[in-house]
């Protein structure tokens, strides 16, 4: 029997009264049948005219809905509709909603460790950081690092591999990021600033209208097909890559601890089931679009161009700089770090081996 089945029959035909505490003022709790009917909100970090992202949230509300038969929904809202983009966990942590889908690495002010969720410069592929957090330890030091916030997490899409951002002015050599003005959040802004850039930190929605204006010389977002969704194309001319802070980017479902404890064990089988659909659904969508979005781009005049080797050098030399001082100074970002670390080195060994070996030959090698 397939897992989705498996759980909507759990959830729909259990027989057990389930007895739930009196839920905040933003939950909707009423018996019906064996189960009883709960209806949740989810604040999000995205505007709703980007339908992968903001598409994440809707197939987790979506997915919790139909595999309860409507007893258990969730109502996603776009970034400024309840809360800013980057007001998210905030609004999770103190129970204004109860859950919200957001990037962990918007909040490395409130923790670094955080940085870890989301991803982090030079880190993990998509398949290496769901590896890693589904079967290498990293949930788990995620979660232990959001109990401080009464938040539990669940991941919940994966942009893939991203660009690295839209720029108004070419890139020769590492001089010429000192004083850029930036849009790049997490640590890869503070690698960024490291290196000499004035960094700011804007949610999707405000990108196009800073860097069209001058406001900033450059922005990150996620991919050719986001970027075109926003009309970065039209603000800026010259569109670089690899996108070396964000190798894998994880987005999660972030819930008020409070209000997960409240759930029948069914609905909290459903959500997490949700999550790992719309965490595989999201990555497999933009690999798909990704493609065809980038010739749109080009046709239109983008000036695609690689990083020079000396800012990809600097780059990667700031990060673990960067890390090993955070460890130095921070006691949960060294025990995640550590962690990281290990297993980085375990499955870089591996992948070395069997993908990067074949993957080289083909490039290489088309016919």
């Amino acid at each position: 029997m397939k897992r989705r089945q498996f759980v909507t029959n759990s959830a729909i035909a259990a027989t057990s009264t389930v007895a739930i505490a009196a839920c905040n003022q933003n939950t909707t709790t009423t018996t019906t049948g064996s189960l009883p009917r709960i209806d949740w909100r989810m604040a999000t970090s995205w505007p709703q005219s980007l339908d992968t992202i903001f598409g994440g949230a809707e197939t987790v509300c979506q997915r919790v809905s139909e595999m309860t038969d409507g007893r258990f929904t969730i109502a996603p809202f776009a970034a400024g509709e309840i809360v800013g983009g980057l007001e998210v966990l905030d609004a999770v942590q103190s129970g204004a909603v109860e859950c919200g889908h957001t990037a962990s690495y918007y909040y490395v002010g409130k923790n670094p460790a955080l940085g870890f969720g989301t991803a982090i410069p030079f880190g993990f592929t998509p398949q290496q950081q769901n590896a890693w957090l589904y079967h290498g330890g990293g949930l788990e030091a995620m979660r232990k690092i959001y109990s401080d916030f009464q938040i539990i997490n669940f991941p919940a899409g994966n942009t893939g591999t991203q660009m690295g951002g839209w720029f108004k002015r070419q890139i020769n050599s590492i001089s010429d990021l000192n004083g850029l003005k930036m849009r790049i959040p997490g640590l890869g802004g503070q690698v960024m600033s490291r290196l000499g850039v004035n960094v700011q930190v804007l949610p999707g929605g405000e990108i196009f209208l800073a860097l069209d204006r001058g406001a900033i010389d450059a922005a990150e977002w996620v991919g050719p097909y986001d970027d075109l969704k926003l009309g970065l194309n039209e603000a800026a001319n010259f569109y670089y890559y690899p996108g070396w802070w964000e190798p894998g980017a994880t987005l999660e479902v972030q819930v008020n601890q409070s209000a997960w404890e409240r759930l029948p064990q069914e609905y909290r089988q459903v959500l997490e089931t949700a999550t790992y659909e719309a965490n595989l659904n999201m990555l497999s969508k933009y690999d798909a679009l990704n493609g065809e979005a980038l010739q749109k781009i080009l046709a239109g005049g983008t000036q695609l161009t690689a990083y020079p080797q000396d800012v990809l050098a600097a780059a990667q030399r700031e990060s673990f700089a960067l890390y090993e001082e955070n460890a130095s100074q921070d006691a949960s970002f060294r025990e995640v770090y550590e962690q990281w670390q290990n297993f980085r080195q375990q499955v870089s060994e591996w992948n070395s081996l069997n993908q990067l070996t074949f993957e080289n030959f083909v490039v290489q090698n088309s016919v």
